[in-house]
C-alpha cells in the first residue's frame, strides 16, 4: 500500500511562544524547496508557519558546523522557575554570556522613528503618558553599568543607547564614571544630529577617546575606546522617512565628516526593509568604505518590536512572517551588489550562528581585501585537509590548523572594539601561511554584521538561549535584547506577569493531580499488599 508523503522534510523540534498570546507553545523546524521554517501550534490560536532561513544548507551550517561551547557570565542573577522566556536575568538555562551590553540612559529622543524598538521619541510623552519620559539619573545608569561589571567582570563592548543617548545632560559624566571600571569599549548609539550641528561635542568624544587614560588598573594598555554607533538606514531621503519619519541624508553626511576629522571610530547601522532599501546594501558598503574612521556595517532586516507594529507601511512586508527578510537572504544579496564581500566573505557567527553572520576585511591604502573567505569552514571547524592553510609537513598542518581554529573563534565574536579586532586579525594571519602578517591598527579594519533580532513571530528559544546582546538593568539583571523586547520593557510585563501567574496555576494543578495519583497509587498498592498478606496468612493456616 503507498503512503501519502508530507510535502516537506521533517528537520527538528524546538519551542517557541504563539505571536498573539505570548504563551509557550511547540515548535518544528522545516525544510521545504530549500527554504526553512518554524511551524508552530497554540491551542487557542491554531497553527503558524513562519519563515526562519531562504536557505536550507546555510541554516544546516549554523546548526551543525558553526557551532562552539557556551561561555557562561560572571553570575547568574534569577532562578529558573517558570522556563524561557519568562526567567530572564539571566537564568543558570542561559547558554551564552554579555558580548554586547546595552545601557539605555534615556527614554528621550528628537526623532519619532518607525522602526524603533524602545518606543522613544517626541510623542512618546503624549501618545503613552502612562510611560516614563525622562533621562536617567546618574545613579540609575551607575546601577546598570554596575549590573554589567558583576555580570562579566571585564565586559568588553557596553553600548549607551536609548532614546537618543546624546541628549542626556550627564553624557559625559557617565563617561567618567565608565572609566573607572574595567570596561574596554564604549559605543554610543545614535541618530547623529548632534554630531551633525555641532562639531565642538564631536571633538570632546575624541579627547575621551584618545587622550584620557583609562583609570581602572585591569586595563593594563590604558585605552577604553569610544565608538559611534550610527544609525545610516539609506544615503536617499526618501527611504530614510519611512523608517525614521524625517530627512537625515545631509544629517548624516555631516556626522560623518566630523567624524572623519577626529577619525572618530564608527560603525554604520542599517535596519532593512523588503523593498524599501534591500537594494542599497552594495551601495552602504561602498560609501562607508571610503571613511577611514568607518570600521564597519551593520545590517539589522526589520524586526516587528516597538513602533513598528503599529505601522502598515512596514509591516505589510511581513503579512504572515513568510516573507521576511533572514541573514542567508541578506547575505545573498550583499554577495549581489557589494563589489567587496562574496558569499564566502560572510559566515555564521559561532556564539549565536542562527541570528549573527559577520564577515571581516582589511582596509589597506584605500583598499579593501576580504578576509574570511581565504579560512574555510571544514578546515576551521571540522578539521578538513584542503586549503592554504596547510603546507606540506603533517605537524606543522596540525598545529597551523588548530591555532587558526582557535584564533577564528575570537576572531568571530560579537564582543570586539576595533581594536581587539585588529590584535585577532593579526593574530589570525599569522596562522595562515600563504598571507603575510602585517601590524595591523584599528584603521585596518572593517567588520560586517548582519544581526537578526528576533520578534515573537520568529522567536525560536534555542537561539533566544544563546543570545549575546543583552540590556542591563538597575537591579542586577541582564536580559536578552530579544525577550526584552517582547516580555520585558515598559508595560509589556503586565502580560508576562499574566502568563507566569497561569504557569504557576498550571504547575500547581499538575501538582495537585500527581499528588492525588500518587496517593491513588498508594493506596491501591497498600490494599493490594494487604489482600496479598491475606491470601498468604490463609494459604498458611
Amino acid at each position: 500500500m503507498s503512503r501519502k508523503n508530507r510535502p516537506y522534510h521533517f528537520y527538528d523540534t524546538t519551542s517557541s511562544v504563539c505571536s498573539l498570546c505570548l504563551y509557550p507553545v511547540e515548535a518544528k523546524i522545516l525544510f521545504k524547496n530549500n527554504q526553512v521554517y518554524m511551524d508552530k501550534w497554540c491551542p487557542e490560536h491554531g497553527t503558524e508557519r513562519v519563515l526562519v532561513m531562504d536557505d536550507a544548507d546555510y541554516y544546516r551550517k549554523c546548526r551543525e558546523v558553526y557551532v562552539k561551547a557556551p561561555e557562561m557570565p560572571e553570575r547568574f542573577a534569577t532562578p529558573m522557575r517558570y522556563g524561557c522566556p519568562y526567567d530572564c536575568g539571566l537564568c543558570p538555562d542561559h547558554m551564552q554570556h554579555s558580548c554586547l551590553s546595552i545601557v539605555e540612559i534615556t527614554d528621550m529622543c528628537n526623532l519619532d522613528c518607525p522602526v524603533c524598538f524602545a518606543d522613544s521619541g517626541m510623542s512618546r510623552e503624549v501618545k503613552l503618558p502612562h510611560l516614563p519620559y525622562r533621562h536617567k539619573s546618574i545613579d540609575t545608569v551607575k546601577a546598570m553599568l554596575d549590573t554589567v561589571v558583576a555580570s562579566e567582570g571585564m565586559p568588553d563592548v557596553v553600548q549607551l543607547s536609548g532614546g537618543e543617548p546624546t541628549l542626556h545632560p550627564q553624557l559625559f559624566e557617565i563617561l567618567d564614571y565608565i572609566k573607572t571600571l574595567p570596561i574596554r569599549h564604549v559605543m554610543i548609539n545614535t541618530n547623529g544630529i548632534r554630531l551633525a550641528k555641532e562639531p565642538e561635542f564631536v571633538a570632546k568624544f575624541a579627547e575621551y577617546a584618545y587622550r584620557r587614560p583609562a583609570s581602572h588598573p585591569a586595563l593594563n594598555d590604558g585605552k577604553q575606546g569610544i565608538e559611534m554607533y550610527l544609525q545610516f538606514d539609506s544615503l536617499h531621503d526618501d527611504k530614510i522617512r519611512v523608517l525614521r519619519g524625517a530627512n537625515l541624508a545631509n544629517i548624516h553626511a555631516q556626522a560623518l565628516a566630523n567624524l572623519e576629522v577626529h577619525n572618530l571610530s564608527t560603525t554604520l547601522v542599517a535596519t532593512i526593509a523588503r523593498g524599501l532599501n534591500d537594494d542599497e546594501l552594495g551601495e552602504i558598503i561602498a560609501y562607508a568604505s571610503g571613511f577611514r574612521c568607518v570600521r564597519g556595517v551593520s545590517f539589522q532586516p526589520l524586526s516587528v518590536s516597538g513602533r513598528v507594529d503599529g505601522h502598515t507601511d512596514l509591516t505589510d512586508a511581513l503579512p504572515d512572517g513568510r516573507e521576511r527578510l533572514t541573514i542567508s537572504e541578506l547575505r545573498r544579496k550583499i554577495a549581489a551588489q557589494s563589489k567587496i564581500f562574496t558569499l564566502d566573505d560572510i559566515v555564521p557567527v559561532p556564539c549565536n550562528p542562527d541570528t549573527l553572520a559577520m564577515g571581516y576585511a582589511l582596509k589597506l591604502e584605500n583598499h579593501i581585501a576580504p578576509l574570511t573567505r581565504y579560512v574555510t569552514p571544514d578546515v576551521i571547524m571540522l578539521g578538513g585537509e584542503n586549503t592554504i592553510m596547510f603546507e606540506q609537513n603533517p605537524k606543522l598542518q596540525q598545529t597551523l590548523q588548530r591555532e587558526a581554529k582557535d584564533q577564528l573563534i575570537k576572531v568571530l565574536s560579537t564582543n570586539h572594539s576595533p581594536e581587539s579586532q585588529a590584535n585577532c586579525l593579526s593574530e589570525l594571519l599569522c596562522c595562515l601561511p600563504k598571507i603575510s602578517a602585517p601590524d595591523l591598527a584599528y584603521d585596518n579594519v572593517f567588520r560586517l554584521m548582519i544581526v537578526q533580532f528576533m520578534d515573537a513571530q520568529n522567536l525560536d528559544i534555542r537561539s533566544l538561549k544563546k543570545s549575546c546582546i543583552h540590556f542591563a538593568q538597575p537591579d542586577g539583571k541582564m536580559i536578552p535584547f530579544e525577550s526584552f523586547n517582547i516580555f520585558y520593557r515598559d508595560d509589556k510585563q503586565q502580560k508576562l506577569a499574566e502568563i507566569r501567574q497561569t504557569l504557576d496555576t498550571a504547575r500547581f494543578a499538575r501538582r495537585t493531580v500527581n499528588a492525588e495519583n500518587s496517593q491513588v497509587k498508594n493506596s491501591q498498592a497498600k490494599k493490594s499488599h494487604t489482600q496479598k498478606l491475606t491470601v498468604t496468612a490463609l494459604t498458611t493456616d
